[in-house]
């Protein structure tokens, strides 16, 4: 239905160009069959975790297992993003026109630059930033830079590093399912976290990395909260400093305080917080006395983003496109999931006065604050379409839904996970 009226809407206003400005909406992509070097990978690895994934999952330790994830979504992303080819699909997607790398050259001082960066937000303004630096904090920019700095310069290299930090979700998530709700369904949502079709875009975009970055502050602080490692103030401060440079990542990160709030309630302690506000107070102190105030850049963003395609671009489209896109982003079985967490969800709400969800129940109220994220970024309106790259730190949040189906049909779901992502890759070309 999204990608009907999307081509309707954009047949019948704005001529060829189209009012959504996108080639296959509701996604920011083009139709293009396509083959390429990753097409056999990618099917190899879909069919070996369609058929071994699960029982692998139940088999191997929990201290082998978790890396072995990591691995395989690796191994999954990487060969989907080989699909494009090595230039068109890795090594050229973080050297466009609209990428952070046409600005790692400009930046000489980084004072003078977290001093000015602001300036050079709006359309109009001097020596204007491209549309990806001037859409988040400074952060984002730096880390480029940084690699630059240490011999790690070039798109090739920032693909890689945002490809392996954006795969580390696998495993992030898995260590806060286990946490906060035990280590069967972590084993049960291991391989669904593997062949997930958010994958497409993880590799290669920086929203991959400032997903990892936001999915390892949850787990660190899960860690914390639940007192499962042997330094929990260690952990909740690492979980503060991780929190704190997403902030500086990404806008829409700010919005991690729902499913942090959702990891306090499950561990029923707040124990963390001082040690968590510490880490996250490094960054802003960091920040703000070398120039950079977040309030101004993200005010600024606002009119810069309305000077855009966001002003165009009807929001009565995207307040539901936006979900339909989030749909192949995390795919059918995770829908098929979150319809079975309404009812531990309502359970656990109701016993919640009494005792903390356990289980099923502790699942369904941590995948409830992914959903919730989604939602409020959409009511937000400062996501108009592209969302299946922009919400990646917030979708992968319902993606443990899927530990509730019944195991029985786990191969099945994990097949129609990877069918998506291939399709996907293989007849459209993605962009951003």
């Amino acid at each position: 239905m999204a990608a009907v009226v999307g081509r309707v809407l954009n047949r019948t206003v704005y001529g060829s160009e189209g009012i959504l400005r996108l080639g296959w909406p509701p996604l920011y992509a083009w139709w293009l069959p396509h083959a390429g070097p990753g097409t056999p990978a990618a099917v190899a690895v879909a069919a070996l975790v369609v058929v071994y994934g699960p029982s692998t999952a139940r088999r191997l330790p929990w201290r082998a297992l978790v890396p072995a994830v990591w691995a395989a979504a690796m191994a999954w992303t990487w060969s989907l993003a080989l699909v494009d080819g090595w230039g068109r699909g890795v090594a050229e997607r973080l050297t466009t026109s609209l990428e952070y790398l046409r600005s790692v050259d400009d930046v000489h001082d980084v004072g003078a630059f977290l001093r000015d960066f602001t300036r050079h937000i709006l359309v109009g303004s001097p020596d204007i930033w491209p549309a990806h630096v001037a859409g988040h904090p400074p952060g984002a920019l730096l880390t480029f830079v940084g690699l630059d700095r240490i011999g790690l310069g070039g798109g090739a290299w920032a693909a890689v590093w945002c490809l392996t930090v954006g795969t580390s979700l696998t495993a992030a998530v898995m260590i806060t399912v286990r946490a906060c709700c035990g280590e069967e369904l972590a084993r049960r949502a291991a391989s669904f976290l593997v062949l997930a079709p958010a994958a497409v875009w993880i590799g290669v975009s920086a929203d991959g990395y400032f997903a990892g970055v936001a999915a390892w502050a949850l787990s660190l602080l899960a860690l914390a909260a639940t007192r499962s490692t042997r330094v929990p103030r260690l952990a909740a401060l690492g979980a503060g400093l991780l929190l704190g440079w997403a902030w500086y990542l990404s806008y829409g990160l700010t919005l991690l305080v729902v499913p942090a709030a959702a990891v306090l309630l499950l561990a029923r302690s707040v124990r963390p917080l001082p040690y968590v506000l510490l880490g996250v107070l490094v960054w802003v102190a960091a920040f703000t006395s070398a120039g950079f105030w977040w309030l101004d850049g993200y005010t600024t963003l606002v009119e810069r983003y309305y000077q855009g395609a966001a002003k165009v671009r009807p929001y009565s489209y995207f307040i539901w496109a936006n979900l339909a896109a989030q749909v192949v982003t995390v795919g059918p079985a995770t829908v098929a999931g979150l319809r079975r967490a309404a009812g531990p969800l309502g359970r656990a709400v109701r016993r919640m006065r009494r005792e903390p969800p356990t289980g099923r129940g502790a699942l369904a109220v941590l995948v409830a604050a992914g959903l919730c994220l989604l939602l409020l970024a959409d009511v937000s309106g400062m996501s108009k379409a592209e969302t299946e790259r922009i919400w990646l730190g917030f979708a992968v949040w319902t993606l443990p839904a899927c530990a509730l189906l019944p195991r029985r049909f786990h191969p099945w779901w994990l097949a129609a996970q990877g069918l998506l992502a291939l399709l996907v890759n293989h007849l459209l070309l993605t962009g951003w």
